[in-house]
């Protein structure tokens, strides 16, 4: 208990371990879960049906597992998932799912959301995430591993980001973005392999080669989406069969059209 700070408001009935800090002031409802070695900072709130991983910092000032900003939400058991190490700057802002959808906003492991970010309803993130200052993300987007959403940027709901892709400062994400690219400019458009990424991640040369092929024939080849598909198919057996199944699943999946 001398982990908690005696300003700290918690209610009996929260699972917290033994190794949990908690800050001045803060507030943890009955239905959250928080495993080993968190710290949660002075002035948050985390309420709802909220499942907290190990290892997480959650800096002051943050609200987790509010109700959602949507006004079908009639109180239902829908839930917040969070997995480990995660790092939450501060005046983030993370809400319960929807029963709309699956009934659960999940977050991965080892992502960093930089201050002010919100995570709306039914989002999705994978692992290894940047998300910078005052990156929003609407109801139901979805998010793979690895990606980068640069500061002040608006994700509109129901869109894809692809793992590995990143998404310049200010973006205005109305459509999906596929794996592996880099996205910026007013309107959003693809720029080109987000080959430094790719680098920084070890990927060889040899598999950087052929995401540059991929993004050849989906944006320079003149081709519709379905010939590029078709195109990119082409390049199995080259060394990089994960990388094009990768493009081809996402491409299979895409709701909202991609961003040209």
């Amino acid at each position: 208990m001398s982990l908690i700070h005696p300003t700290a408001i918690i209610d009996p009935a929260a699972q917290l371990d033994s190794s949990v800090a908690v800050g001045a002031y803060t507030l943890i409802g009955p239905h959250v879960r928080i495993g080993a070695g968190t710290v949660v900072g002075p002035h948050c709130v985390i309420e709802g049906r909220t499942s907290i991983g190990a290892g997480n910092k959650i800096f002051q000032f943050n609200s987790i597992g509010a109700v959602p900003q949507d006004m079908k939400y009639a109180g239902e058991p829908t839930e917040l998932v969070i997995g480990d190490r995660n790092t939450f700057r501060e005046f983030c802002t993370i809400n319960l799912g929807t029963a709309q959808d699956e009934g659960v906003t999940r977050l991965g492991s080892d992502n960093l959301l930089m201050a002010y970010v919100h995570i709306a309803h039914d989002v999705r993130l994978g692992n290894h995430i940047v998300l910078a200052n005052n990156a929003t993300l609407a109801g139901h987007v979805h998010v793979g591993d690895w990606a980068t959403i640069g500061g002040l940027s608006g994700v509109h709901q129901f869109v894809k980001i692809g793992a590995h892709a990143m998404v310049g400062f200010q973006g205005h994400v109305a459509q999906d973005v596929p794996p592996f690219m880099t996205v910026d400019g007013n309107p959003l458009a693809a720029r080109a392999v987000n080959a430094v990424g790719l680098k920084r991640r070890g990927f060889s040369a040899e598999r950087i080669a052929v995401i540059k092929q991929i993004h050849k024939r989906l944006y320079r080849s003149s081709l519709t989406l379905e010939q590029s598909q078709q195109a990119i198919a082409e390049l199995r057996g080259q060394g990089a069969d994960e990388d094009v199944d990768l493009m081809l699943n996402f491409l299979a999946a895409a709701t909202r059209g991609i961003v040209r």
